[in-house]
């Protein structure tokens, strides 16, 4: 199944939102709404790398496990960590205990803290496409990634960001409003 298709309620979704009820509120709610603020993106630029190779109902399942786990994603806070909060982390079964994605998820944190306020969410969004791509009407016709995304991928790099490449650049993308991958007749495509 690859078109939007009716949920319980009769209303056309993405195909992939059908899965459970945790996919239709993300879905419905909050995926490819504008998220804005330097720990709001933080937090979806962690999330998107732990997900990297695991399905997002994983993450999802355990996000607040990771908010409590992570102070909330504040920048500021999660800078502070060190070497215990690291093995702290290995040992909580609320997150993905992945060393290399908890220590990119701290040093990204001890870069970000180094930042100007509303630089994270400037660069991010520097990244939108100039012209929104047409409604895709299937999900095979949604890329995994695009020129912006690698751009986008390249840019946290070359600003000392870890584990984000132009998929996970790609994902953060679509969950952060940057791009539009709501199918043409799905019911979030243009929210009211």
């Amino acid at each position: 199944m690859s078109a939007a298709a009716a949920g319980a309620d009769g209303l056309l979704r993405c195909p992939w939102a059908l899965a459970t009820e945790d996919y239709i509120a993300y879905h419905d709610t909050e995926w490819g709404r504008p998220v804005h603020g330097d720990d709001a993106l933080y937090e979806r630029l962690c999330l998107e790398a732990f997900q990297s190779g695991l399905s997002w109902l994983t993450i999802l399942r355990r996000r607040e496990g990771f908010r409590k786990a992570f102070s909330s994603f504040e920048i500021a806070a999660v800078a502070e960590f060190g070497p215990a909060d690291a093995e702290r982390l290995l040992a909580d079964e609320g997150i993905i205990r992945n060393r290399a994605k908890i220590e990119a998820t701290l040093a990204n944190a001890k870069v970000l803290a180094g930042w100007e306020p509303g630089e994270l969410d400037t660069l991010i969004w520097s990244h939108v496409p100039e012209e929104p791509g047409p409604a895709p009407v299937t999900t095979e016709l949604v890329p995994a990634v695009t020129p912006e995304s690698t751009a986008l991928a390249k840019a946290l790099k070359k600003a000392g960001i870890r584990f984000v490449g132009p998929t996970t650049a790609y994902a953060l993308m679509q969950a952060c409003g940057l791009v539009n991958d709501h199918l043409a007749a799905c019911v979030s495509r243009d929210p009211a």
